[in-house]
């Protein structure tokens, strides 16, 4: 009996994983919302730039790309945050009914049978907000030699050559 309802205990305990599940959503939720008020920004910026209601900034195209790419970044870790607690949920919880429908519509990219998919799954988003990351930063960086410029172009095809094996190694 003592054995019954101890398992029951360790049993029920995986619902300590919904903390995880509400607060990945949470965190997710306001990402998005955090970028997408970003990419606002940028547009009232430039709205205001183009009417000439402020002035041209020096650096106007370059703030521009930056403040979208990064806005990119923030929707990248949001989707991880999505991804996790969606995966989460499903492994430990129960899987979800309109997920698993007939329906054409419903994504195959959350469904997650296991941890080593879930892994897989948020591996690759976060490679891809190291990206933009790294694209975000080279935008305000100055090349003042050569030798600077050949770095540049030396990251930039290892990262192509790193995209390019992980595609690979997807398939």
């Amino acid at each position: 009996m003592f054995e019954k309802l101890f398992e029951g205990l360790i049993w029920r305990s995986r619902f300590i994983v919904l903390l995880a599940v509400i607060f990945g959503l949470l965190g997710a939720i306001i990402l998005f919302i955090v970028a997408s008020l970003d990419i606002w920004d940028v547009s009232v910026v430039t709205f205001e730039v183009v009417t000439h209601t402020i002035p041209h900034p020096e650096h106007f195209h370059e703030d521009i790309v930056a403040g979208i790419i990064g806005a990119v970044d923030l929707y990248l870790i949001a989707v991880v945050m999505f991804i996790f607690a969606f995966g989460i949920y499903e492994l430990f919880i129960s899987e979800i009914d309109e997920a698993i429908s007939d329906n054409e519509t419903t994504s195959k990219i959350l469904a997650i049978h296991s941890l080593d998919q879930l892994k897989d799954k948020i591996a690759k988003v976060i490679v891809m907000v190291l990206v933009v990351n790294f694209f975000q930063r080279v935008l305000h960086t100055n090349f003042t030699t050569p030798l600077e410029m050949m770095y540049f172009a030396f990251s930039i095809t290892a990262l192509a050559v790193g995209l390019f094996f992980l595609n690979k190694v997807g398939h």
